[in-house]
């Protein structure tokens, strides 16, 4: 056991920016971070979202309020992506993880996706990470290293109909993922990647009331949660003790790494052999 994990958690002593920790899987990992002691700075789109979301990361951390900062902005603005990384330094005096959990989902075919919604989806999914993470990378050098999660999904690897952007964008997060570990692997900085199947998120249930026809959201839910072999789809919370594990030094020889936390989605051929 490290030093900082017997006095008071994994993260003592370490500073987290987790981008889109306001909702879902992003205020989960904020949440499991600060409850094992890390000092979190949370970005969301708006104020209401980002106030609640500090008070829920609050009560998980020991050091309460103290240890929770939360900046309102949209990620495709330089000037968010610069008050993130300004909060982590000027309020906790450094960075040592960078987690980006922002993103949307856009349906449509190629020929579908007008140019303004596939630009939205890369601006935020993708764009995102350069605007932080070119903010973010220096301070973490700064400390002489540490860890960064990027939140891809299993449709980087096999996709649905009609999710052209979204997974082009999540290939492009898996991708982006073992290119920076190589760039920065001298450096100490350590970049991996969580592909969650579905997870029980606002962005899920707005899914699932767009194609639910005559069932409820509820039901929708559990049915693509039947696709899955675990049979039912994961929580926030289990995507987050991937990505806590993935940043601390438990991982410390893990990097450009992409962990499924998918319930055996992509283990599962589409055909079956009768039973």
């Amino acid at each position: 056991m490290s030093a900082a994990a017997a006095n008071g958690g994994r993260f003592a002593g370490r500073t987290a920016l987790v981008v889109g920790g306001s909702l879902g899987i992003g205020l989960a990992a904020a949440e499991r971070l600060a409850a094992e002691g890390a000092r979190v700075v949370l970005g969301g789109h708006d104020e209401a979202s980002v106030a609640a979301a500090v008070e829920t990361v609050a009560a998980a951390a020991a050091d309460g309020a103290d240890a929770v900062a939360g900046v309102a902005g949209d990620v495709r603005d330089d000037g968010h992506a610069e008050a993130l990384v300004a909060a982590a330094r000027e309020r906790f005096g450094g960075l040592d993880v960078f987690v980006y959990s922002a993103g949307v989902q856009r349906y449509g075919t190629l020929d579908g996706t007008d140019r303004a919604t596939w630009e939205e989806v890369f601006d935020v999914n993708v764009g995102g990470i350069h605007r932080v993470g070119r903010l973010a990378l220096p301070a973490l050098r700064e400390r002489g290293g540490g860890a960064v999660v990027l939140v891809s999904s299993v449709q980087a690897t096999a996709s649905q109909r009609g999710v052209a952007a979204y997974a082009a964008s999540k290939g492009a997060i898996s991708t982006l993922t073992r290119a920076m570990a190589l760039d920065h692997a001298e450096e100490g900085i350590r970049v991996n990647a969580v592909a969650p199947g579905s997870v029980d998120t606002p962005m899920l249930r707005w899914a699932a009331d767009l194609f639910k026809g005559e069932a409820t959201v509820e039901e929708t839910v559990a049915q693509w949660g039947s696709t899955h072999p675990l049979g039912r789809v994961a929580t926030t919370a289990e995507v987050a003790a991937a990505i806590a594990w993935l940043a601390s030094d438990d991982a410390a020889f893990v990097t450009g790494a992409e962990l499924r936390v998918d319930g055996g989605l992509l283990a599962k051929a589409a055909v079956e052999l009768p039973r």
